[in-house]
């Protein structure tokens, strides 16, 4: 199996389903970008602290894993120079719609997050990353590709899932109300999963997800070569929530 191929599909299929990361911004949320309000999610509820985006007219902005017609069109409104990269089309097509009915320039361009060879070094100024990073299997390369195309003094803003996540059966926990610790970190559902279950991912096309370690998500950063300049935590797994927070943001710049 082509694991960004059927991610690619599967996130498609979410497309179409209404995953709520894939329902486009509002006219109200374009026209208040446009007078410099602007409101950004890396994770399920907190958004972006505006000093995390800093000034963004003439931009160069690469939203990094984040089609759907939601960071990109209100960055672009906002008078940004945005570029939306995503491995699926159908989010892709959400940005280019978007842009169409708000009459925004957005560049769209299709690929592999953690291939950016499509980009010249120093192409951006700011990359935008919601959580994404848990459906690829190696995050580093990430990471040094961040690295790579930001400009010097560049700002990576970035959003995971704590891997803690992966430790329970969500599905299960839901069920029994218990959260019971079942997986290691690194955890991937290629992995895990029994036959009959990867199978049924497959003929359903649902995604498959990995949960990196906090090492590979915070340290490869810094690895990389980023200083990180902002942490943040939020909410967003109902069964977790009342023991910790099951998503993390960080903002990291360019050494």
């Amino acid at each position: 199996m082509n694991l960004v191929e059927h991610n690619r599909l599967a996130w498609n299929n979410e497309a179409e389903k209404g995953n709520v990361w894939t329902i486009p911004v509002t006219h109200e949320k374009i026209d208040r970008a446009r007078n410099g309000i602007i409101t950004i999610f890396l994770t399920p509820e907190k958004s972006v602290p505006e000093e995390w985006l800093g000034e963004l007219p003439d931009k160069r902005v690469l939203c990094l894993a984040s089609g759907g017609g939601q960071q990109g069109p209100l960055l672009a409104a906002a008078g940004a120079d945005v570029t939306v990269f995503d491995n699926s089309d159908v989010q892709l097509k959400r940005d280019q719609d978007v842009a169409v009915e708000f009459g925004l320039s957005i560049k769209t361009v299709r690929g592999n997050m953690q291939n950016l060879s499509c980009f010249a070094d120093c192409s951006f100024d700011l990359i935008v990353h919601p959580v994404s990073n848990c459906f690829i299997d190696d995050v580093l390369p990430v990471w040094k590709e961040c690295y790579r195309v930001l400009d010097r003094s560049g700002i990576l803003i970035s959003g995971f899932n704590n891997p803690i996540i992966y430790m329970i059966d969500l599905d299960e926990a839901e069920k029994t109300g218990r959260c019971e610790i079942r997986h290691s970190i690194p955890y991937s559902d290629l992995d895990n999963l029994d036959a009959e279950k990867k199978e049924l991912y497959i003929r359903e096309r649902r995604p498959f997800e990995f949960g990196h370690s906090l090492t590979d998500q915070i340290q490869g950063q810094i690895n990389a070569g980023f200083l990180i300049a902002g942490f943040h935590e939020d909410k967003g797994e109902p069964i977790l929530d009342k023991f910790c927070s099951s998503y993390i943001a960080t903002r990291a710049v360019k050494q």
